[in-house]
């Protein structure tokens, strides 16, 4: 008699637990424990180009790119280009960045196109005399895919470009958020 109480219970339990196991996953995520929503996952992105046009149409167009195939960490950047741009000019600049390790290539700045409300590049020239002015929106903030440089007089030092991703606390400054990319490049003005 104790026995079939014992298998009985046993068979309850595998029941249980197989039912609970073959739940369908609910495909919306879960917020934490205090009621934040959960963590943005980030896109893998390993390249970074940046486009010049010459408004005036004297200059060549030019691109500079930084490239690192395996993501931060791990092995140096395959490609850091310095960006050399003419003294006393002045550019139209587009950023595109790319997860190169997929095959083919995933365009990420479609995502940040998407989101734009979430998202902001931030541009930090250094020593340059440049001045950099984004140029798209999202309706109520910047976003700057898009940007106008201006160069001055001859000069090298650095310009950081970052990505900050600010869903709901986006302020038009590049305070808040987290930083999906940040790449310093080395920056001639000739």
């Amino acid at each position: 008699m104790k026995t079939i109480k014992t298998y009985s219970i046993l068979a309850i339990t595998l029941f249980t637990l197989f039912v609970t196991g073959c739940k369908k996953d609910d495909d919306a995520p879960l917020p934490s424990n205090n009621g934040t929503p959960p963590v943005h996952e980030e896109e893998l992105i390993t390249s970074a180009i940046l486009s010049f046009v010459d408004t005036a149409g004297i200059q060549p167009s030019v691109q500079y790119a930084f490239r690192d195939p395996d993501g931060d960490g791990g092995n140096v950047p395959t490609q850091h280009d310095t960006i050399r741009l003419v003294a006393n000019t002045y550019y139209n600049a587009t950023i595109q960045l790319l997860n190169e390790a997929e095959n083919p290539a995933e365009d990420i700045t479609l995502e940040v196109q998407q989101e734009d409300d979430e998202h902001l590049f931030c541009y930090a020239p250094s020593n340059t005399n440049i001045s950099i002015v984004r140029t798209d929106t999202d309706g109520t903030y910047e976003v700057g895919i898009t940007t106008f440089w201006s160069t001055g007089a001859s000069a090298n030092g650095e310009t950081t470009v970052t990505l900050k991703h600010q869903p709901g606390v986006k302020d038009g400054t590049c305070t808040p958020g987290d930083t999906d990319i940040e790449v310093t490049f080395v920056t001639e003005i000739q």
